[in-house]
């Protein structure tokens, strides 16, 4: 996890899930909307995720 990728997970969560497919950026979108913390979290549990 680079410190570009956790800037942009912070700044905007769906953008930093981008290459995670795309029920990872649903997910992340819906609870950003829902509220930007849980998306920030959402974001950097998936990035976070060293399974492949």
């Amino acid at each position: 996890m680079s410190l570009i990728r956790v800037l942009l997970s912070i700044i905007f969560p769906p953008l930093a899930v981008f290459d995670k497919g795309c029920g990872s950026i649903i997910i992340v979108l819906i609870l950003t909307l829902a509220g930007w913390i849980p998306g920030v979290i959402a974001a950097l549990i998936i990035l976070n995720n060293t399974n492949k």
